[in-house]
């Protein structure tokens, strides 16, 4: 059995890259799996361990840190969050490809370490700035400031996007989680291949 892509999804805030993942993911000729990230911040509500996260202690991930066992991680309002790399290496030793959809930092630090590895690294980019302005704005859920700052970070991660393999601009959903499909499909065939 082959082993399965390493599939990075990354752009701006509000740019739709779960919506996209979702679409993506109906089709199941794709053989993904989403990769759960681990952190040590405490669960929400309905958030469930092992489904939403792996939620561990602080030393726990600290200890992994040391142990060169996460593919990517970061430091966030007083958390850990990161992507476990023995979950991730045994869905693609299983013939998944698994797909991360994670900030351009971890998807830096994931394109790093896996440079030899077949990985498939994707950036997302909204129609225009303004546009992604739109779609933050109709969220309702965050003041003009913080907004401000979702914006000005956005266009940093954009001047980055040349980082990746694949950019593919999110214009029309349809039109996105196609070109998305296509990518997918067209590295499995070259997988096939070698």
């Amino acid at each position: 059995m082959k082993k399965g892509l390493l599939i990075v999804l990354s752009g701006p805030s509000g740019v739709g890259k779960g919506t996209v993942r979702k679409k993506v993911f109906k089709d199941e000729s794709l053989n993904l799996a989403y990769s759960i990230s681990m952190t040590t911040r405490q669960p929400r509500n309905m958030e469930q361990d092992g489904v939403d996260y792996f939620f561990v202690s602080q030393d726990k991930f600290k200890e992994m840190i040391k142990e060169n066992k996460l593919l990517e991680y970061t430091y966030f309002v007083g958390n850990y969050y990161g992507t476990p790399l023995e979950y991730v290496e045994k869905l693609r030793n299983e013939g998944k490809n698994v797909f991360l959809e994670i900030e351009v930092e971890g998807a830096k630090q994931v394109m790093e370490r896996c440079k030899n590895d077949d990985v498939v690294s994707i950036f997302l980019i909204p129609p225009s700035l303004e546009e992604l302005e739109r779609r933050i704005r109709g969220r309702k859920s965050e003041p003009d400031n913080i907004i401000q700052e979702r914006l000005a970070k956005a266009q940093k991660e954009i001047n980055l996007s040349s980082n990746y393999q694949y950019v593919v601009k999110n214009d029309k959903l349809a039109d996105a989680t196609k070109r998305i499909s296509q990518i997918i499909k067209k590295r499995m065939e070259m997988q096939k291949d070698i």
